[in-house]
């Protein structure tokens, strides 16, 4: 029966919005808004914004981001990068007919010690043969994982959404058979550094309740 009292007296606690603040590695900026009645039940909670949202840049749309609240300090709460993902509808996009999709899966570490899952996507302008798809997916992860070695986290996921590491695959990807577009069409972080431990691969996704 206390416990029970307990919990009615906590949920007749008045609610508060807390203001959602994206991490450091894309200035602290506002990315919206969430509802609780005891900031401990926010920390955890996974808010989704673009990154044209971010940057004001219609053209960014397609790029989904998703932030973990990682600490709550008066009505603020602040989040961690936990990956992106390119919009369903942009990817169907790029597929056309008579010409292939090659997908790739390359886990990384970056020098300050987080593992990351990267999955870039290469369209061809036509169909290629059996041989061009292995090529090119192996040198896609080749690429990846030679530019993952010398970036930190907050250089990986710069190098992602703002296109660079695409470009990179596209430039050495183009010699074996002629491609139309790359993608990195998701990131996820596997684990942070061991002095901060792990961080969880799959958090429950709670949508901002108002965004900026």
């Amino acid at each position: 029966m206390a416990r029970r009292s307990q919990r009615k007296a906590e949920s007749r606690k008045a609610k508060q919005w807390y203001k959602v603040i994206g991490p450091e590695m894309f200035g602290r900026t506002p990315v919206g808004e969430t509802i609780s009645n005891d900031p401990n039940r926010i920390v955890g909670r996974v808010i989704e914004t673009t990154l044209g949202e971010l940057t004001n840049n219609f053209s960014k749309q397609n790029t989904k981001l998703k932030f973990r609240v990682d600490r709550v300090a008066g009505d603020s709460a602040y989040t961690k990068f936990v990956g992106h993902e390119m919009t369903t509808d942009y990817i169907r996009s790029l597929v056309k007919r008579r010409t292939s999709r090659i997908d790739s899966i390359v886990d990384v570490t970056t020098v300050d010690g987080y593992q990351v899952r990267v999955k870039p996507s290469c369209f061809t302008v036509k169909r290629a043969r059996a041989n061009q798809v292995k090529t090119i997916r192996e040198l896609s992860k080749q690429v990846v994982l030679a530019k993952a070695v010398g970036l930190d986290l907050n250089q990986l996921v710069q190098e992602v959404v703002m296109g660079k590491l695409s470009l990179d695959i596209y430039k050495e990807a183009k010699a074996i058979y002629p491609l139309r577009r790359v993608e990195v069409r998701k990131t996820q972080i596997l684990a942070e550094p061991s002095s901060t431990g792990p961080a969880p691969t799959a958090p429950e996704q709670v949508a901002p309740q108002t965004l900026p």
